[in-house]
This record gives C-alpha cells, structure tokens and sequence, in this order.
C-alpha cells in the first residue's frame, strides 16, 4: 500500500515542535500510525533550523506553552532531531510550473507536486491562492493545518 505523503512548511513545523499547537494532533497521530509521510527538502530544513534560533520565537513559543500549561520548550537541536526523524528528505525538485508569489515558498509546492503529496500543509496565504490550481492540476490539497482533518480522508 502507498502511503500518502505530506509537505509541511515552516510555520506549520513550528506550531508541531515548538508551539505544540493542539490543531496539529490530527497530523501528528496520523504520522505515528503510519498513515501519513512526510517529505522535506534541506532547504526547509535550513529555514526551520535558523527561525528555531531566533529569540523572538523562543519568547512567543514560551508564551503558547506556559498558556497551555504544557512542558518547557525543545531546545532547538531536539526539534531539530525530531525534523530529522520524521522526515523523508528530498532532493531539490524541478520548477512544477505553479508559481508562488512568495519566492521562499516556491520550494514548498515545487516539492508536494514533484513527489505527488496529496497534502500541503501551511498558513501561508500566497501558497494558499495555489489551492485551486494545484487539486486541478495533480490532486494536491494546499490546506491549513486544521484542513487536514477536515479534508479527503486518508
């Protein structure tokens, strides 16, 4: 059986390792079932390891978990190592002809269409405007985290 696979961008990594963001759980669980894979690119991977490092998140994220009562922070290598184990990386893929008026989020829908991931997980509201063009074009769902539950099944 083929697994269906995810992209999450950045953000979306954050409110997973760092804001631990109960929206997320859906995701989450479907991933330790094996229901779900998820698919990165070193990019992002460079991009989540530089916004974990800066102070401003590491406030915000502190704020979020003493409001939900929730453990202290991961260090950023530990969210890191949790990138690592989840993730099946991926080469750079080629241009996917879906163009996102955000050049630092092209990568993101260049990677879900390349790979056929049924999913594109974001808050992004350029990757977001694709959402039409990229189900039409391949099957592809460019949703918000809380769309994943509510979108096809799996």
């Amino acid at each position: 059986m083929n697994v269906p696979a995810a992209v999450l961008d950045t953000n979306v990594w954050l409110d997973w390792l760092v804001f631990a963001d109960p929206v997320i759980a859906p995701v989450r669980a479907a991933v330790a079932s094996g229901q779900l894979r998820l698919l990165g690119l070193a990019r992002g991977r460079d991009e989540l390891a530089d916004v974990l490092g800066r102070e401003a998140v590491r406030l915000q994220a502190e704020a979020a978990r003493r409001r939900r009562g929730l453990a202290n922070l991961p260090a950023p290598l530990a969210a890191l190592a949790e990138f690592d184990a989840l993730v099946a990386m991926r080469p750079a893929p080629p241009a996917c002809g879906l163009l996102c008026r955000d050049p630092d989020d092209q990568c993101f829908i260049d990677l879900a269409i390349t790979e056929g991931a049924r999913w594109l997980l974001t808050k992004d509201r350029a990757l977001l405007a694709l959402a039409r063009q990229a189900r039409r074009r391949s099957g592809l769902e460019i949703v918000p985290p809380g769309g994943f539950r509510e979108g096809p099944g799996l």
